[in-house]
């Protein structure tokens, strides 16, 4: 990038050039510049209503609406020149327009200023990368319901305080993914709502007294609405910041999977084997095929709340209005995006490179005494009351792990010295089959509801709108 003296388009004012470390300190175009289209397409709106209200001549406005695309065209095969001496991409754009087509690009930032542009940027960028994420989101849910659908009856140990708990099915596992999954959809849609509204027109903070149509332009770039109040359209950046907070959560749950894939993988669990494309090797250990993937994904929700972090505080006690604290917005705003993206895309990608280890699935969940559960509510259906049932089988339990044995391999007898209810069809509530069998209410795991469940969530899933 070029680092040279330029005058400035506000340097009218100044007598002496910007200090050579300033330059370089106060530069944001390495960031910014990636807003380039953005901030094309919201120039061409402002022209055109520029036009409508007699600022400008139709010639003016087709020379800047051309030169523009001229200018997108460059940038986007690589021929531009950025100037770090312009500061930022605003500049940039605006100082090659005028010096492609002459005054005309003089008249560009008539009515507005860099305050109320580079807010629109924002938005009109973080709409698009909302938009891509929601649709990255959604084929994550769709591979993950589809895999739910074909291991409905897969057997496998359900934990709480990661020890063995009671059986459910790798399916009603995955669809608890998808439930996480669907909550950070709809906050990412819901967070789109209040981006989508156009600070174009606020100017530096108070407007402008030329009689623009704001509305005209909102609608040029299919902004739902205006926002209402100039200074806070220009100053605010709650919307950046209520993104990053979506996506941090969405990297909670993303996170969650990963250090559940990470368990699974491990010979202690041994329930899924990655393919070699999603693992890597030891440099030492020539055995080792480590879940890294899973890892990085884990790691990086750590970036993700750091990101959030950084919006809270650079907007943290700024005065109104527009505050050039604010140039500190994008670099944590484009990390979560691209993140987020890239650990979506990759999960949707090693979804399908897991191999099941159905057998060992299976062993895992009958150990532990899991369908402890299933027996107290045996006996709860023969009348005991609930407490006297719990306490019954703890001690069937007690008597189990004395002899070495799971509570489903005691004889008929051993049973009924702690109640007499118990009957030879106790068995199959002992079951593993049995147990995630019973749970057949809505949201339960039975195998049935579980093929039910993932019907019903395809459908919302082919209902999404783009």
């Amino acid at each position: 990038m070029r680092k040279k003296q330029q005058k400035k388009p506000w340097g009218g004012r100044f007598s002496a050039p910007t200090h050579a470390l300033l330059e370089s300190f106060s530069a944001s175009v390495a960031v910014d510049r990636r807003l380039y289209r953005h901030d094309i397409r919201g120039s061409i709106a402002h022209a055109r209503m520029l036009m409508k209200i007699g600022v400008l001549t139709e010639d003016e406005f087709n020379a800047i609406e051309s030169g523009l695309k001229t200018i997108q065209d460059d940038i986007e095969r690589g021929a531009f020149e950025w100037d770090d001496a312009l500061e930022d991409v605003h500049m940039n754009i605006e100082a090659q327009l005028t010096a492609r087509i002459g005054d005309a690009g003089k008249k560009l930032h008539t009515a507005r200023s860099r305050n109320d542009q580079v807010a629109t940027d924002m938005r009109l960028y973080l709409r698009d990368a909302i938009d891509q994420l929601c649709a990255a989101l959604t084929a994550l849910q769709r591979a993950i319901v589809q895999r739910a659908a074909a291991e409905a009856a897969t057997i496998m140990p359900g934990f709480t305080h990661l020890q063995s708990a009671q059986p459910v099915t790798f399916g009603h596992h995955l669809l608890a993914w998808n439930e996480m999954l669907e909550r950070d959809y709809a906050r990412l849609r819901d967070c789109r709502v209040r981006v989508n509204v156009s600070p174009l027109g606020g100017a530096a903070l108070a407007g402008s007294g030329l009689g623009i149509d704001r509305e005209m332009t909102a609608a040029e770039l299919e902004f739902a609405g205006v926002c209402r109040n100039s200074l806070d359209a220009v100053s605010d950046r709650d919307f950046a910041i209520e993104f990053a907070a979506a996506v941090a959560l969405l990297m909670v749950h993303l996170s969650r999977v990963a250090e559940e894939i990470v368990l699974w993988c491990s010979s202690a669990f041994g329930f899924v084997d990655l393919s070699d494309a999603f693992t890597t090797g030891s440099s030492i250990m020539p055995q080792k095929k480590n879940p890294d993937v899973a890892e990085l994904i884990r790691g990086k929700c750590a970036r993700a709340h750091g990101n959030l972090s950084a919006l809270l505080m650079l907007m943290k006690a700024q005065p109104l209005a527009y505050n050039r604290d604010n140039q500190e917005d994008k670099t944590p705003l484009f990390d979560s995006a691209d993140t987020a993206l890239a650990c979506v895309e990759v999960f949707t990608a090693l979804l399908p490179a897991m191999k099941l280890n159905h057998r060992r699935m299976r062993e895992a969940a009958a150990r532990g005494h899991a369908t402890a559960t299933d027996l107290a509510d045996y006996l709860v259906s023969r009348g005991a009351p609930f407490r006297e049932a719990h306490e019954a089988v703890g001690k069937a339990v007690g008597f189990a792990e004395a002899k070495g044995a799971q509570l489903a391999e005691l004889k008929l007898a051993e049973l009924q010295q702690f109640n007499a209810a118990i009957a030879a069809d106790v068995f199959d509530a002992l079951s593993v089959e049995g147990s995630v069998a019973a749970r057949a209410h809505t949201g339960g795991t039975a195998p049935a509801r579980v093929s039910e469940a993932a019907r019903a969530a395809l459908k919302r899933l082919s209902s999404r709108s783009a």
